[in-house]
């Protein structure tokens, strides 16, 4: 399983947030496991796969608003809050695909990754 991450604007969020394994759960679907090596990845997690720029608009050190945009004109805004190093909850809207999108997610650490 690869690392995820990227270059980019971070928040005091993700200074505290643990990189490894994540599950990321939303109602109606499966959690979703990631190997993350920058947790700021989780606000964009409707854009996980893409290359994405962002720009952190609020934080406070516990939660914090960021707004990215990707290539295609595909965008979200997610609004963070840290729960504890190893838990989030997540709300995330934008356009991917054409389409809007709007949920919420709770992303918890499960673990180390595992490199194969």
């Amino acid at each position: 399983m690869a690392a995820l991450g990227a270059a980019a604007a971070t928040s005091s969020v993700f200074s505290t947030a643990e990189p490894g394994l994540w599950e990321i759960s939303r109602i109606g679907s499966q959690p979703v496991k990631l190997c993350v090596a920058n947790t700021a990845i989780l606000t964009q997690f409707e854009h996980r796969n893409a290359r994405c720029s962002r720009t952190v608009i609020r934080d406070n050190g516990s939660a914090a608003t960021i707004h990215y945009t990707c290539a295609g004109g595909d965008f979200g805004q997610s609004d963070v809050r840290l729960v504890t190093p190893r838990s989030l909850t997540i709300e995330t809207q934008g356009i991917s695909g054409g389409a809007p999108f709007k949920y919420t997610m709770l992303a918890r650490r499960a673990g180390n990754c595992q490199n194969h």
